[in-house]
């Protein structure tokens, strides 16, 4: 009985303002008006779509824009109370309560939405200092202010957000470079035809391609960065942008004895190792899963606002497409479970592509749709199993 008054007393503490933390704290609005809730937050608390970052420039819309919604706006929209610019350096599961820089917080339930880092590769040279990541607004603001009256980007990695971002950035006018280790586009969610015809499509906008080499050295040159790959060749550039993938953040939850994978490891109700400790977003992991994107967050948000109001509810993901943000292509993939066994079957339509990813059987395990083909996508979701099903 002592742990549910302090459950009801401390109430519900959600650490990080991200897509993850905003959208639990809907959710349990919808649910529960009166549970006191705090947010603990190293950005100001405001509200922003992270998602959003890598078209901003094609949508003409400056990093202040970006935010649609400042603290003040979300403590009265949603009645809760948020510490902003506020750090946290431990967490004590057995007196449930958090160190922050404002002081120790007690907690009935806890949440972490830590998200993840960008992957930084240790690079040589005098200029690694100039090596930029986008991964919220504060950043993205500075590589804003570090593009004015610039002309040519590189990019490290080809995966969804370099993407995204070599995209935009091409419809901005600037010259954009983009270096990968894979021999491919997106070598993790598209097959080869898929990958090439998105390729050809962003090289037509003005993307330079550098495949299956790496960034071995980058140097200031003047004002120039002189960026040497591993295959020998010479970038020039202006500005230099890595987006080689995520890290979910494992510090915190690692040093309090919490249980972490790749992610910080969670079962299907989303609660951690530790009594009433819940993870969600880009640092969890739920059933081995790690999944960095808008649906399963959505989902995993509606599962765990009432598990936190004491409703047993159990995660479930049904399939969940990814939209790839490349307006010079438009492209919404599945990729297969890992370890699905099974063969791409690519189908050319006109101005697009179907790739289907089959099992022996003929069952749909996975797809990507590209142009034109992008309006299959509810057909094809249909015919998914579910990632995690309720069985």
């Amino acid at each position: 009985m002592d742990h549910q008054n302090q459950s009801s007393q401390s109430g519900i503490v959600i650490i990080g303002s991200g897509l993850a933390g905003y959208t639990v704290i809907r959710e349990i609005r919808k649910l529960d008006k009166t549970t006191a809730i705090t947010l603990v937050t190293r950005e100001p608390g405001y509200f922003y779509s992270k998602p959003m970052l890598s078209t901003a420039l094609a949508s003409q819309k400056s990093p202040e824009q970006l935010a649609s919604t400042n603290a003040e706006g979300m403590a009265a929209q949603l009645e809760l109370t948020i510490l902003g610019e506020t750090d946290v350096s431990a967490i004590d599961t057995a007196s449930q309560t958090i160190e922050t820089s404002k002081g120790t917080i007690a907690y009935g339930k806890l949440v972490l939405g830590l998200g993840a880092d960008q992957i930084r590769l240790p690079l040589e040279g005098n200029a690694t200092d100039a090596v930029m990541t986008v991964n919220d607004l504060e950043e993205y603001a500075h590589f804003r202010k570090a593009l004015e009256g610039k002309k040519r980007i590189a990019i490290l990695g080809a995966g969804l957000i370099g993407c995204e971002f070599a995209n935009d950035l091409v419809s901005g006018s600037y010259e954009v470079d983009v270096i990968d280790l894979a021999p491919q586009a997106l070598g993790h969610l598209l097959p080869e035809a898929a990958a090439q015809m998105l390729q050809l499509k962003l090289s037509a906008a003005g993307v330079r391609w550098h495949f299956s080499t790496t960034v071995k050295s980058i140097d200031r040159n003047g004002d120039v960065l002189s960026i040497t790959l591993a295959n020998g060749s010479v970038i020039n550039s202006d500005v230099f942008l890595s987006a080689v993938g995520l890290r979910p953040r494992l510090d915190l939850a690692k040093a309090a004895g919490i249980a972490t994978g790749a992610g910080i490891t969670v079962n299907r109700h989303l609660e951690t190792s530790a009594k009433n400790v819940y993870a969600i977003g880009d640092c969890a992991e739920v059933d081995g899963l790690v999944l960095p994107y808008v649906m399963p967050i959505m989902q995993a948000a509606r599962a765990l606002a009432p598990n936190l109001l004491g409703q047993v509810t159990m995660l479930t993901y049904p399939a969940m497409p990814v939209m790839v943000k490349t307006p010079a292509l438009p492209t919404i993939v599945s990729p297969p479970a890992k370890g699905a066994v099974g063969d791409w079957k690519m189908n050319a339509i006109e101005d697009g592509l179907e790739a289907r990813f089959e099992s022996s059987d003929g069952k749909l395990l996975g797809f990507a749709l590209l142009g034109s083909a992008t309006a299959q996508r509810g057909s094809f979701t249909k015919e998914l199993p579910p990632i995690l099903s309720s069985e």
